[in-house]
């Protein structure tokens, strides 16, 4: 049996201690003087302690009693730790344990980005479908302030919408006939605002609220052109892409909130704002709302092919501020589902030459 000198503390006095050490093969038994047993200690429940350089310190595992044992005796410290798993003075267990809460950290962060491209957004797509009509709406709401305040990049304030001053409103009488056709065709309630925005664009929110944007009316050769743009968007309300985008913008900002610390989601009704404002929908959701706006279009009476002609003329401009949905797919290949789905004729169109010259001024200067 090895043995050794070392230093005992009981825990309960002050009192400083010379004692013998004897190193059994399971324990470590601390004698006296007198070779009287003071502590047994077996070696799995043996703790190693903060201690000089030159020190050995132990401690007993789940002890009340903070009883100690000091080995200043390197030869005789080595032993111990050979037959002392939980005694490590080398720093090889802590940098172990380092290691192991790093990878379980990358383990963590790894499984919240997969969570984030697949788990997210299909949990999105199929929980959109059942929230109620009155809770969607409310989202909508929810959304919209911060909507407004992103879109008005040049602080315009209450003359960010459109159609409100007098030499507007006949414009706004002229919106309103349109959106009226499209709705009634739908059996879909919308509310559709023109804003100041030289983007040739427009975003529908949940809820069924819609803006279009100033410079999509500057782009557009038609009354129908903008009502088939108008008919798009109340496709992705009639999909609840806007919902489901929301929630799914809802769950990456409560994803990594937990994540970094903010358990409140504060920043949920932003990231969201963006992501309506971005609509960077997929394919597949785009060309759903491009079928859903054609077929739209020929219920109402309008040109089917509409939203064909303006995504062409569009795209073909590559200017910047000139291009339609950011991010969508290419104007080409939905132009020729378009042409594919839509009905023969040209149709009538939704406004006559008077009010379509209305709708033009509707953003006066």
């Amino acid at each position: 049996m090895t043995t050794g000198a070392g230093i005992y503390f009981d825990g309960e006095t002050s009192a400083r201690r010379e004692v013998a050490v004897a190193l059994a093969p399971e324990t470590l038994v601390i004698m006296d003087a007198r070779g009287d047993e003071l502590a047994e200690w077996a070696y799995a429940d043996i703790e190693h302690l903060p201690a000089p350089a030159h020190v050995l310190r132990l401690g007993l595992r789940g002890e009340p009693v903070l009883a100690r044992l000091e080995i200043h005796d390197p030869a005789f410290a080595s032993a111990i730790d050979d037959r002392a798993l939980t005694v490590d003075r080398s720093g090889a267990t802590d940098r172990r344990a380092r290691t192991r809460v790093i990878l379980w950290s990358l383990a963590a962060t790894l499984s919240l980005v997969l969570a984030a491209v697949f788990v997210v957004p299909e949990l999105a797509a199929r929980l959109a479908p059942l929230v109620p009509a009155g809770v969607e709406s409310r989202l909508g709401e929810a959304v919209d302030a911060q909507v407004r305040t992103m879109l008005d990049n040049r602080n315009l304030g209450d003359r960010l919408v459109c159609g409100t001053q007098a030499a507007e409103r006949p414009g706004q009488a002229a919106l309103e006939t349109m959106v009226a056709k499209l709705t009634r065709a739908a059996a879909l309630p919308v509310k559709l605002t023109v804003i100041r925005r030289e983007e040739a664009n427009a975003i529908a929110l949940p809820g069924g609220r819609i803006y279009v944007f100033q410079g999509l009316l500057a782009k557009a050769e038609s009354a129908d052109e903008i009502a088939a743009v108008i008919a798009h968007e109340i496709g992705h309300v009639a999909h609840r892409d806007g919902t489901r985008a929301m929630l799914q913008a809802a769950g990456l900002s409560l994803m990594f909130g937990m994540l970094l610390g903010d358990f409140v989601g504060g920043g949920a009704v932003v990231i969201a704002a963006k992501a309506l404002i971005q609509s960077s929908y997929s394919r597949e959701v785009e060309l759903a709302a491009d079928a859903y706006g054609t077929r739209l279009m020929a219920q109402a009476g309008g040109d089917a092919r509409a939203l064909a002609s303006i995504l062409n003329r569009i795209e073909g401009e590559r200017k910047p501020g000139a291009r339609i949905w950011l991010d969508h797919p290419d104007a080409q290949a939905r132009a020729r589902a378009i042409h594919a789905i839509a009905p023969p004729g040209a149709g009538v169109p939704l406004l006559d030459a008077e009010q379509w010259a209305a709708l033009r001024r509707i953003c006066t200067d």
